[in-house]
């Protein structure tokens, strides 16, 4: 790794929680009025959501009576079929594998973005893989280079984020890294 790409992964990823993942998402050189009053309201009612859900096991779904289960599984089931049916009527963000933490994100794309060292540009991705609605962060590009397989890596650094917008990302990270955490160890054999 050169230099300024070892330069670019250290500030993104040095000493901060991170994940990776497959996201939809993109990038786009240039910058857009930014929406960042929405971007925390959607990262905040996933929260709500998705905490109410909890993946991690500490509030099973046999714990509840057996018509609010029904009325759980109808609601996943119509969520799913909306934002299936929200996909197909919208533009979709391409699903691309990343690395994200607090300070911004390493993109895999599909092909060269053309953005040199320091361009402004706009990260799309959504947050939810059952909600496909989309936020948009302002970020700057730090470094690209080729990925072997045609494509190419972005180092994008986030802009300075209002502190709700920047409390509501780390959450969400949060969220995403103990979920890769408790379906690392269901993956797991026991060892008995």
């Amino acid at each position: 790794m050169t230099d300024i790409l070892h330069a670019a992964e250290s500030q993104l990823f040095d000493d901060t929680l991170s994940c990776e993942l497959a996201l939809p998402v993109a990038f786009r050189v240039g910058s857009a009025p930014g929406r960042p009053a929405a971007a925390e309201t959607l990262l905040r009612s996933l929260a709500q959501v998705e905490d109410l859900r909890s993946d991690d096991g500490h509030e099973e779904r046999g714990e509840l009576p057996l018509l609010v289960q029904r009325m759980d599984a109808k609601l996943d089931l119509m969520l799913a079929l909306l934002g299936r049916l929200a996909r197909q009527g919208g533009q979709e963000l391409p699903l691309r594998p990343v690395r994200w933490s607090r300070r911004g994100m390493r993109l895999e794309t599909g092909g060269r973005s053309g953005a040199q060292a320091g361009a402004a540009g706009v990260l799309s991705l959504q947050p939810g893989d059952w909600l496909p609605e989309a936020i948009d962060l302002p970020v700057t590009v730090l470094a690209e280079a080729a990925s072997g397989t045609g494509g190419c890596f972005l180092w994008l650094r986030f802009d300075p984020l209002d502190a709700g917008l920047e409390a509501a990302l780390e959450r969400h990270l949060f969220r995403l890294h103990r979920r890769q955490i408790a379906e690392a160890r269901r993956a797991r054999p026991d060892p008995a």
